[in-house]
């Protein structure tokens, strides 16, 4: 067997275990069903697949944008692999996929043209599914086969949270899109509770595209965003921006995470613990290790006093695996390109409308559950 047909074979392979793992999570989510955790048959996951195919597609449809915009370039670069994840409960099955470029760019304007290529693509399919989920409710008795508790309550079905004793619930979160849609194209008579949209496909791989479409468009790096970025204002704005934006999104990540009202035989060892994180994760700002420990310092001592001042006050913990990899994998500036020539009035246009759909796309909290 030769060296190609292995990475296609590789590529396939990732694919399938991918759709099973992003259809089992799904099942979860959507019928409240788990493999291994509650009764489930093939019917359960056959049902499912329709989420997990409109999903992967726009993920797909994301990622070849990128490809053959790269192949038009004359780029060399790798076919998408999927990322599958464990099918365990809360978790959605996948954290994507990715393309490789097997060469050095030396064009800015072909990094910007291969970085905004994917979101826009995967942006026009996501919105067509929304449009449609959101003009195409099932009726109300739809929930009652998830939750029959509910249907004694009819229409009103969210009272039964208010007389629940205990109920622990995944709620979305808001982002401009979502609220557009929400207020200006979902029947309000048919539109479902926020802890119960998860039950409806078209709006869970909707929702889930965006949320993937604001993390690349992240003006952050080498991510699809940063291309951008990069192309529209040059590397000195760029890096401004994009360690801004970081070191927002790390604090923002960490506030509460540790509370002066937690007991000193934890906080000896987790603070510590939590500030040697956050030196390793600033090391993608490339300063000297005094520095690096100062900031992650003050970063943890400002974290400390809010906390103090409002117990309530949280940030969202995602956030901080994210700036984790970022910090030392993706890198939080971009490097010069050879050949910096400015873009036309087209890609500029475009740049901008990416960076707008970030901005419509990204939710400070994703997912809370509680």
């Amino acid at each position: 067997m030769n060296d190609k047909i292995k990475t296609y074979l590789t590529h396939v392979g990732l694919f399938i275990f991918t759709f099973i793992s992003t259809t089992f999570s799904g099942s979860f989510f959507i019928k409240g069903k788990m493999w291994g955790w509650t009764e489930y048959g093939w019917a359960d996951f056959a049902e499912v697949m329709k989420y997990s195919i409109l999903f992967l597609l726009i993920l797909t449809v994301h990622e070849f944008g990128h490809y053959f915009t790269a192949r038009y370039n004359k780029i060399k670069v790798t076919l998408p692999y999927y990322i599958p994840l464990p099918p365990i409960p809360m978790l959605i099955g996948t954290m994507g996929a990715v393309i490789r470029i097997k060469e050095f760019i030396q064009s800015k304007k072909v990094h910007f043209d291969i970085g905004l290529a994917g979101p826009l693509a995967g942006f026009e399919v996501a919105v067509i599914l929304l449009i449609y989920g959101y003009t195409q409710f099932p009726p109300v008795e739809y929930i009652y086969e998830i939750h029959p508790e509910y249907e004694a309550y009819g229409e009103n079905y969210e009272n039964y949270y208010a007389e629940a004793d205990s109920l622990v619930g995944v709620t979305k979160g808001k982002n401009l899109a979502i609220l557009f849609f929400e207020n200006y194209v979902a029947d309000p008579e048919l539109l479902p509770h926020p802890n119960e949209f998860m039950h409806y496909p078209y709006l869970l791989a909707g929702y889930l595209a965006l949320f993937f479409t604001a993390l690349n468009l992240l003006p952050i790096g080498q991510l699809d965003g940063g291309h951008v970025l990069y192309g529209l204002v040059g590397t000195k704005w760029h890096s401004r921006v994009a360690l801004t934006l970081f070191l927002a999104m790390l604090f923002y990540s960490g506030i509460g995470f540790i509370s002066p009202f937690q007991a000193y035989e934890e906080l000896i060892w987790q603070v510590p613990l939590y500030v040697a994180f956050l030196y390793f994760a600033l090391k993608g700002i490339k300063k000297n290790s005094q520095t690096t420990l100062m900031i992650a310092l003050i970063i943890f001592a400002v974290q400390f006093v809010l906390s103090l001042l409002d117990p309530n006050l949280k940030g969202f913990e995602g956030w901080m695996l994210f700036s984790l990899v970022i910090g030392r994998f993706v890198g939080v500036y971009h490097p010069k390109s050879l050949i910096e020539e400015p873009l036309d009035l087209k890609r500029r246009v475009l740049g901008w409308i990416a960076l707008i759909i970030f901005i419509v796309s990204f939710s400070p909290v994703p997912l809370r559950i509680g």
